[in-house]
């Protein structure tokens, strides 16, 4: 989603290779009003009130996990310090480690699952002005909106 605001940081938006193969569209939550936030306050456990949009992202809605949402922050991967390593280690790390984690959290492997996964990252904008390493992991059903959590579904 586009940014509204003039903050000069953001994290990137990337999908996992069966995301993108499957298209990531699906529908919000429609008239459900979720918490709107900065993306950067985000943490394993919060739930999306919202689809996110490619592109660089600075707020997020959140929700109750108990109420219909997008997708579950399933995972939080910090990256060493050091130099920017390019996008495409970023997005390589955010990638192989999202799909690690997903089968310990969902209870079946990313290559069989009906889930799809995308993932927040730093964007070289992001590592350098505000120090950020973490990678977040989102789980989410494209065949449609969420009520509860997503942690051992094994589908």
């Amino acid at each position: 989603m586009p940014s509204t605001t003039s903050r000069p940081t953001a994290l990137r938006l990337a999908g996992s290779a069966a995301a993108v193969a499957t298209g990531m569209a699906i529908s919000g939550c429609g008239v459900l009003a979720g918490l709107q936030g900065d993306v950067f306050q985000l943490k394993v456990g919060d739930c999306l009130a919202d689809e996110l949009t490619g592109g660089e992202i600075t707020e997020a809605a959140t929700v109750e996990c108990d109420r219909p949402h997008y997708g579950e922050v399933f995972a939080s991967i910090v990256m060493e310090d050091g130099d920017y390593p390019g996008d495409a280690a970023v997005s390589g790390r955010a990638e192989e480690e999202c799909t690690s984690e997903f089968e310990s959290f969902v209870g079946a492997p990313l290559a069989d699952s009906e889930l799809e996964v995308f993932m927040l990252h730093p964007s070289e904008r992001t590592w350098n002005r505000i120090d950020d390493r973490e990678i977040l992991c989102i789980v989410h059903d494209p065949a449609g909106e969420t009520t509860g959590s997503l942690s051992g579904a094994a589908r």
